[in-house]
């Protein structure tokens, strides 16, 4: 009897780099990698944060309480479902091109601290990417427990960036008390 000798596991498939064609690719993509800040060479998460405040204040004069509430609230189910699309895509759980978690979880922090100025704003700014940059405390748990592809993933992506804006309106709140 010949032993037989077990083939050679598969390559794994090459991890993709989206581009602009990938980002036009798919509505998802497009949603997910922030209409493209995403595809920022360097730090696209600060990349997206930036197009959330950008397009926060030229939404802000058109844009009523009950209207930013149905954005956010609309722009996280739609970014749950192109998140979960785009990270399975790219072949990588979470991407650090998907940005729509810090576009939604950041109009959530500037709609929460409104009305404010410039100043407050980029307190609210940094505050937020200290919290998501650094994931300790429940960034760091919602990074763990939602890890990994389809809509438990794809959720998972949505809600450190949701803990991260939790986080920066509660040192907010205690800054103001």
């Amino acid at each position: 009897m010949v032993d037989q000798i077990p083939a050679a596991p598969a390559p794994a498939a090459p991890l993709i780099r989206p581009t602009l064609a990938f980002a036009f690719g798919h509505p998802a993509h497009f949603i997910a990698l922030g209409a493209g800040a995403g595809l920022a060479r360097q730090a696209p998460g600060t990349v997206g944060t930036l197009w959330a405040w950008a397009s926060f204040v030229v939404l802000q004069p058109f844009m009523s309480d009950a209207g930013w509430a149905v954005l956010i609230g609309l722009g996280t189910l739609i970014g749950w479902w192109a998140c979960t699309v785009t990270a399975m895509h790219m072949r990588i759980a979470d991407p650090g091109q998907i940005v729509w978690d810090e576009v939604v979880a950041f109009w959530l922090v500037l709609w929460l601290v409104s009305p404010t100025g410039l100043w407050g704003q980029l307190v609210a700014f940094g505050l937020f990417r200290f919290f998501d940059a650094l994931k300790f405390g429940p960034m760091a748990w919602a990074d763990r427990t939602f890890k990994g592809f389809g809509p438990r993933g794809g959720f998972g992506i949505l809600l450190d960036d949701f803990a991260a804006a939790g986080c920066t309106l509660l040192v907010i709140a205690l800054w103001k008390f």
